[in-house]
C-alpha cells in the first residue's frame, strides 16, 4: 500500500472512531437529557470534514508545472499557423522569421532542457534541420508543413554518370502552370527542353562528355518565358571501365559490321567469332565455352544461327554462365531451329509469329535533334556539327514479325507504336536478352550515328554483367554550414575544399563497419574526398541555393521524424507536477476545528433538564 493510501486510511478509521464514539454517548444518555438531533448531525458530520481537510493539508492535490505543448517556429512558419492556446509555448529557431511573441532559443535541444515538462512538440515552417532531428526523438510531434516556395522542389539526377552516356533527370516545379524546364550544359548550350506537366512534373535528357566533376544548369520558365529559377545539376563523370564483350555469329552481315565499328570508338574490349561453314571462322581466336573462359566476359552476343549451332552443351554452359551473372544477347534476324527455339523456352523466352509490319521507327523523343548536337559536341574545324544540318526525320528500321513473350519481360527497347521490338528478363545474377531489329546499322548511314551508339551502350549497359566497385558512400545533397556524413572511409581519408584546404575525416567508431564521419563543409562547389591517391568528388550547394529542393528536404525529413513516432511517447512525456500549496487546506482545517470545539463546549441544543419536584 502506498503512504497516501494509508494515510487516507487512517484518517479514515479516526473519523469512524470519532463519529462511533458521539453516537454511543448520544445512546447512553437518558432521553430526557439528550441533545436535539441538528447538534448530533453537525458533530457527525464534522469528522470526515475535519479528517479531509487534514488529508490535503499534508498532501494537497498536485499542480502541473510548466506547459505541455512547445510549438517550434521553423523557416517560413506563417503567422496564422502559430496560434497558441492554453498550455502552450511559442519558441523560434534561428532560422525562423522574426516573431514577436515567440521566445528565440538556439536549438530545439535547449528549449526541451529549459521546458522539460513538454508533452507534445507542434513543429510549424518548412521543418526540423539535421541540427534539431536527434533532439526530437522519443517525443509526441505533430508537424504543420508551410506551402513550398514557387520553383523546383524535386529533383532527381544521378550522383554518377558515365562518359559518352546519357544523364536523366526528373523533378517537379511548384506554381509554374503553362511554363518549361530546359537544361542547360556546361558550356551554356540548352541541349533539352520539356514543358511542364499539369502536376509541374518533367523528364530531361543530356550528354555526358568527358570524365570528370561536371556541372549542368536546369532552367525553369513560367508561362510568360521568364526565367523563375536556375539551379545546378552536379553529375561526376566517370570514366567508363571498358567492358569484355563475346560476338558470336553464323556469318558476317552490315549489322555486325557496324557494331564492332561501334564498339571500337567505345573503347569495348570485343572478341569475335564469325563462322562462315565448313568449319571455317574468321575474326579472333576461337574459344571454349566453358565457365572459366565466359567468366572472363560480361556480355555474349549471338545471332540465331550461331544459337542454332551451339548445341545443348553450349547453351546449357550459357544458361549457367548467365545465371552466375553474364549478360547473354540474342540477335533473332531469321528462323531458329526446333532445337533452338526449345533453348531459347528454356530460358524463359517465347516469339510467336504475327502480321504486325516488319517497317518500325524509333520513338519520337529518341530523335530530338537538340540532344543529338549536344551528344555530338561541336565537332571539328574542318567537320563541324550544326543541329541544322543533322536530319530530323529517322530512317524505317526493319525486324522480324515476332512477338516476345516472357512472363517477366522488362522492355530494351520499343517502336513508335510502344510494342517492344527488345527486352530482357532476369535470370540468376545475370540477364538475358531477345533483340529484334535487324538494320540498325542504317541510323549511321542516315547521319544520326550518335543514336546508334546510344541503342548499343544502352543494351550493354543494361544486360552486362554487373560489377560493384567499392566506393564511399557520398553525400547527396550537402549544404554549407551543416554536416555532411561520409561512409565507407578508409584510414587517413581526407576532404579538399575547392579553395584547396584540406580536412582529415576521423571515422567515429560507434559507426562499426559502415565507417563514416562528419564533415561540415564552409563554401559551396565541388570537394573531394581523397583516399591516398584516389579522388572521389562531391558537391555541396550555398545555404540559399535551390531554396524550393532546401524546403521539400526538409518537410520530408520531419514528416518522417513524425511518421516513426509511438503513441507510447505521450505518456513518457507526460507533464511534471508538484505539491500545491498546503495553507489554504491548514487554514480550512483550523477554522473547522475551532468551530467545532466552540460547538462541543456550547449549550446550543443541548437540552435543559428539570429541576426535580420538592418532597
Amino acid at each position: 500500500m502506498s503512504a497516501p493510501s494509508l494515510l487516507a486510511a487512517l484518517l479514515a478509521l479516526a473519523a469512524a472512531l470519532a463519529c462511533a464514539r458521539l453516537l454511543l454517548r448520544f445512546l447512553r444518555t437518558p432521553t430526557p437529557q439528550r441533545p436535539h438531533a441538528w447538534r448530533l448531525a453537525l458533530l457527525l458530520l464534522a469528522q470526515p470534514l475535519l479528517a479531509f481537510l487534514l488529508y490535503r493539508t499534508l498532501l494537497p492535490p498536485a499542480l502541473v508545472t510548466g506547459r505541455d505543448t512547445l510549438v517550434v517556429a521553423t523557416a517560413g512558419a506563417e503567422p496564422r499557423a502559430l496560434r497558441v492556446g492554453a498550455h502552450e509555448r511559442l519558441v523560434a529557431l534561428p532560422e525562423a522569421p522574426p516573431l514577436r511573441a515567440a521566445e528565440p532559443v538556439p536549438d530545439l535541444a535547449t528549449a526541451l532542457r529549459r521546458y522539460p515538462a513538454t508533452a507534445r512538440v507542434r513543429i510549424v515552417g518548412a521543418g526540423l534541420t539535421a541540427r534539431d532531428r536527434d533532439a526530437a526523438h522519443g517525443r509526441t510531434l505533430e508537424f504543420v508543413p508551410a506551402p513550398l516556395p514557387r520553383g523546383l522542389v524535386e529533383l532527381a539526377v544521378p550522383a554518377q554518370a558515365t562518359a559518352g552516356g546519357d544523364v536523366r533527370l526528373h523533378g517537379r516545379a511548384q506554381g509554374l502552370r503553362g511554363g518549361r524546364a530546359e537544361l542547360l550544359d556546361p558550356a551554356g548550350q540548352r541541349v533539352d527542353r520539356q514543358p511542364l506537366a499539369a502536376d509541374g512534373r518533367f523528364a530531361l535528357l543530356g550528354a555526358a562528355r568527358g570524365p570528370g566533376p561536371t556541372t549542368f544548369r536546369l532552367r525553369l520558365r513560367d508561362a510568360a518565358s521568364r526565367v523563375v529559377e536556375e539551379v545546378a545539376v552536379p553529375v561526376h563523370v566517370q570514366a567508363p571501365v571498358p567492358p569484355r564483350m563475346l560476338v558470336l555469329a553464323g556469318g558476317p552481315d552490315p549489322e555486325l559490321k557496324y557494331l564492332r565499328r561501334w564498339a571500337l570508338d567505345a573503347g569495348v574490349r570485343m572478341h569475335t567469332q564469325i563462322s562462315l561453314g565448313g568449319g571455317v571462322q574468321i575474326g579472333d581466336p576461337p574459344v571454349r565455352l566453358d565457365p572459366d573462359t565466359l567468366a572472363r566476359f560480361d556480355l555474349v552476343v549471338l545471332d540465331e544461327r550461331s544459337w542454332n549451332g551451339l548445341g545443348a552443351g553450349g547453351r546449357r554452359a550459357l544458361a549457367a554462365a548467365a545465371r552466375d551473372g553474364l549478360g547473354l544477347l540474342l540477335r533473332i534476324g531469321g528462323p531458329l531451329s526446333a532445337e533452338g527455339r526449345r533453348g531459347l523456352q528454356a530460358l524463359g523466352w517465347r516469339l510467336q509469329e504475327t502480321r504486325s509490319p516488319q517497317g518500325f521507327a524509333l520513338p519520337a523523343a529518341v530523335a530530338d535533334v537538340e540532344h543529338a548536337a549536344a551528344r555530338l559536341g561541336p565537332g571539328s574545324a574542318d567537320a563541324p556539327v550544326v543541329a541544322a544540318d543533322l536530319p530530323t526525320r529517322l530512317p524505317l528500321l526493319t525486324r522480324l514479325p515476332l512477338r516476345i513473350v516472357a512472363a517477366d519481360a522488362r522492355t530494351l527497347l520499343h517502336d513508335d507504336t510502344g510494342t517492344p521490338v527488345a527486352a530482357w528478363r532476369a535470370a540468376g545474377r545475370g540477364r538475358i536478352g531477345v533483340w529484334l531489329p535487324l538494320d540498325t546499322w542504317q541510323l549511321v548511314l542516315a547521319g544520326r550515328p550518335d543514336l546508334h551508339a546510344e541503342l548499343w551502350r544502352q543494351a550493354l549497359a543494361t544486360l552486362a554483367r554487373a560489377r560493384l566497385p567499392q566506393a564511399p558512400a557520398l553525400p547527396h545533397e550537402a549544404r554549407t554550414g551543416e554536416r555532411a556524413l561520409l561512409c565507407g572511409l578508409a584510414d587517413g581519408a581526407r576532404v579538399r575544399a575547392p579553395d584547396g584546404r584540406t580536412t582529415r575525416l576521423f571515422v567515429d567508431p560507434a559507426a562499426g563497419e559502415a565507417r563514416c564521419a562528419g564533415y561540415w563543409p564552409q563554401a559551396a562547389g565541388w570537394h573531394a574526398l581523397e583516399t591516398g591517391e584516389v579522388r572521389e568528388p562531391f558537391y555541396v550547394r550555398g545555404p540559399n541555393e535551390a531554396p524550393g529542393l532546401r524546403a521539400r528536404e526538409l518537410r520530408e525529413a520531419t514528416e518522417r521524424l513524425v511518421l516513426a513516432a509511438q503513441p507510447a511517447t505521450a505518456a513518457r512525456a507526460a507533464p511534471e507536477t508538484v505539491p500545491g500549496p498546503r495553507w489554504p487546506w491548514c487554514l480550512a482545517w483550523l477554522l473547522l476545528a475551532a468551530a467545532l470545539w466552540w460547538l462541543e463546549r456550547a449549550r446550543l441544543g443541548r437540552r435543559v433538564a428539570s429541576p426535580a419536584p420538592a418532597a
